[in-house]
Order: structure tokens, then sequence, then C-alpha cells
């Protein structure tokens, strides 16, 4: 299945993409929660209660609604660095130095933003880029995960765009701060169940700026297996539905240019992956607001 979060003048809830629409499921079965995290929370009982429901479901065109992250509250969202072996490659053919394990950064949750919202360019930075990576979503709460156990877990895949402010992400050894601006984490279109996704770890993924091909890679160039991350995160703590953990990027990104080629006001970034999707997001100046 593909679960999307779609909003319209009755608000934000869960739906089920087929072809160019979305089946309404929680109007069909109002006993469904409205909120991604919270049914997967509920286990298998309640995605098969979702099945049902989207059989009977009304269906509305999926250009009468605005798609928002299919996780609009995960508890975490995490990032793996170096992860890529083309990406590995360049940094060390310029001497620079990589680890010899996997290397996770925080990025906060009020970074996550739709597929098709802005990406703001903070005033702060001069160095905004662009990540195209797969995410993972957990289904599941799991804590010690095997190796041989962690496909269990995973409740399917999702495009992600991991925004970053470098000038920030320099400014802490932990990356946290030019990771976590608001709206640096498109996610989207929808989450692509692991069932419909029979080998996530060999899929082509794309980033284009202003239509111009940046980013080429494979997930067969991941140095970590899914599992490998699953096991390594649950080691510390306990992984929970609806948890988001990006999985790295291929080489391409902005800092990689020579010179770099960061991110402007009106310029476009699209990415996608084949059999989950793609993200479109335009980047605006940010807004001077006060958060309600």
């Amino acid at each position: 299945m593909k679960l999307a979060t779609f909003v319209d003048s009755c608000g934000p809830r869960i739906g089920v993409v087929e072809g160019q629409e979305v089946a309404d499921v929680c109007r069909a079965d109002q006993r469904l929660p409205s909120d991604l995290v919270a049914l997967l929370s509920c286990g298998s009982d309640g995605l098969k209660a979702l099945e049902r429901a989207a059989i009977r479901a009304p269906r509305i065109p999926l250009s009468e609604v605005r798609l928002g992250p299919p996780v609009r509250s995960p508890r975490k969202f995490l990032g793996l660095g170096m992860s890529y072996r083309s990406h590995v490659q360049h940094v060390r053919a310029k001497g620079g130095e990589l680890p010899d394990h996997q290397v996770w950064f925080n990025k906060q949750v009020t970074a996550v933003s739709g597929p098709y919202d802005p990406i703001h360019l903070p005033s702060v930075t001069r160095e905004l880029d662009y990540e195209g990576e797969l995410a993972i979503v957990i289904g599941k709460r799991v804590r010690h995960v095997r190796k041989r156990d962690a496909a269990a877990a995973i409740a399917g895949f999702m495009v992600c765009n991991d925004v970053s402010a470098r000038d920030w992400q320099r400014r802490s050894p932990t990356a946290m701060l030019g990771k976590s601006f608001d709206t640096h984490g498109p996610t989207g279109p929808w989450l692509t169940t692991a069932d419909e996704v029979p080998n996530p770890e060999s899929l082509r993924i794309r980033t284009w700026v202003d239509g111009e091909l940046r980013q080429d890679g494979n997930t067969s160039e991941l140095i970590y297996s899914f599992a490998e991350m699953l096991e390594e995160l649950s080691t510390v703590f306990t992984l929970e539905p609806g948890d988001i953990l990006a999985t790295g990027t291929p080489l391409g990104a902005g800092q990689s240019f020579s010179p770099p080629r960061y991110l402007l006001a009106g310029q476009s970034v699209r990415v996608e992956i084949e059999a989950l999707g793609h993200l479109e997001n335009t980047v605006i100046p940010e807004p001077r607001q006060t958060p309600s």
C-alpha cells in the first residue's frame, strides 16, 4: 500500500493512494486514527482494518487534496552520514578522514515537511544544500533487534531530502544544528509499505536542481545494510513506530562540486527514487514570523 497523509477542507487524515486517487479510509471507518504514527502503533490489526476500509472508501482525486508529510509527528528523525561508497570515495580522494563505524545524527522533528512544501532559505546561512535519500519508517517498537529480525521492524520506505545548512553543520561535531532548520526535512510523497518494495537495497535515486541532474546513484551503493542500521541503533535505544531513518546520500550534493553549488531562493529541487515516487520543493526566503 501507499499510505499518505492528505489535507482538504475536512483537515488532515490518512489515505491510501491508488493511481491518481486517494481512498479516504477515515471516512469509511471512523475508528481509524487520522495519524500514521497512531496507526502503526496499532500493529497488524490497524493495517488490516485500513485495508478493509480502503475497499469501500470514497475516492478523491489527488489533484483536489494537498499531500502532507506521511509521518507528521515522528518521535525521532535520524540521519546517517558517509553511507554511500561514491560519497566515501570522493571524500577519501580529497584527503578527508573517514569513520570506521556508522555515524548517526539527529534532525529535530520540527524539520519535517511535505513532499511539495517550500524549503526555507534561512537568512543566517549561505550554504544551503540538498541530499536525496531513502528513508526507512519503523513499524513496531524494538530494542536490541538482531540483523536477521530487522526486516520485520520496517513499516516501509519514503523519499527524503536531508536539507543541510553546511556552515551551521560545521558549528558542532554532532551536525544537529545544520540539519534541523524548519522545513529542512521534506518526506513523502507517501509511505510505500515494505511488502511492495521487494528489493529496497537496489533502487535508483536521483536529484535534480532546476532540471539539472545532480545526483544519480543506487541504494546498492550503501556500505551498511538496513538490517545493520537497525541493529546499531536499537543497541542504544528503543526504535518506535513512525521513527524516520534517513539512510544517507550518494555523490553529487552541492558541497561536492568545486566550487560548491549551494541552493538559492527560487530554485526547485526534485528527488526521485524508483518505486517510491518523488519530492519537488521550491526554495524560498525564510519568512519572518512567530510560530503559532
